[in-house]
């Protein structure tokens, strides 16, 4: 199970107090022997693909693939899924050998322009594509219906899972009214931080959950929730065309900023580009 460095003990406190009774389960913490490389871009194919004799054309190796390959003197566990909107791979590596896969890689990336990027980058990255984030747009009290999530759900899982009945209750009532959003500023110069009141018509329906600039979009962005509640009543549900259907204003130190919502990532919304 991989997850993210935040989410760590909570998961792990999770998976713990759900052991059943009678049942035996052995929850290991195995951070501290694997280092994680990501390797991102249009280019990450062209990069990787000499450095292995694993194929990795898009046949062989489809998004969504998890497999051990090997890599410079080593093996890592190399699975096509990003978080930034492109394609790319991330590559769990034993930690003794972290230096050696790195420099393998930095030494195979510079004629290509490869160049590092850090976190702020990333949370730039994702908010383009419209991924959510653990913790700032999505937590315990949020549904996946309410965060656009249902197409992760496993319905049909065999043995169900916690809070299915609830789930398929509330999907069969119809469309949820409260739901998040991707904002885009019109103001390219417009700073959002956090937390910022988001209104419709002139009525707070909500509040920004991450904000960052978009530098492939070119426009500040935000994830936040809307709730109809405030405008249609409370209760009703309301179709997704509705979030996107009239301009909102985003509040920033006292002043407001007109913004367009969308359901879909306002980059590259078919995911071409993370599954080519």
């Amino acid at each position: 199970m991989l997850t993210a460095a935040a989410c760590l003990v909570r998961d792990r406190d999770w998976l713990l107090r759900h052991v059943g009774p009678g049942e035996h389960v052995t929850v290991t913490d195995g951070s501290a022997s694997l280092a994680m490389v990501t390797v991102m871009g249009p280019e990450s194919r062209r990069l990787l693909q000499p450095l292995t004799d694993a194929d990795l054309s898009n046949d062989a190796f489809a998004f969504g693939t998890s497999k051990e390959i090997d890599l410079g003197c080593v093996f890592v566990r190399a699975t096509r899924i990003t978080y930034v909107g492109e394609l790319g791979w991330e590559l769990l590596v034993p930690a003794e050998s972290a230096v050696h896969v790195y420099s393998v890689l930095t030494e195979a990336g510079e004629p290509l322009g490869m160049r590092h990027a850090g976190y702020h980058a990333l949370s730039s990255l994702r908010m383009e594509k419209a991924y959510r984030s653990y913790g700032h747009d999505i937590g315990p009290l949020d549904s996946p219906l309410e965060a656009g999530l249902a197409f992760a759900v496993a319905w049909d899982k065999p043995g169900g899972f916690i809070g299915r009945d609830a789930l398929l209750a509330a999907r069969e009532s119809g469309p949820p009214s409260r739901r998040l959003a991707q904002f885009v500023l019109d103001d390219p110069c417009a700073c959002p931080h956090h937390d910022e009141p988001i209104f419709r018509e002139g009525v707070l329906v909500g509040r920004v959950a991450s904000p960052t600039h978009g530098y492939t979009v070119g426009r500040p962005i935000a994830l936040g929730y809307v709730d109809a509640a405030a405008l249609v009543g409370a209760g009703q549900p309301v179709d997704r065309g509705w979030f996107e259907a009239a301009p909102y204003e985003l509040e920033i130190g006292c002043e407001r900023y007109g913004a367009r919502a969308f359901l879909t990532p306002c980059y590259d919304p078919k995911s071409e580009r993370v599954r080519g």
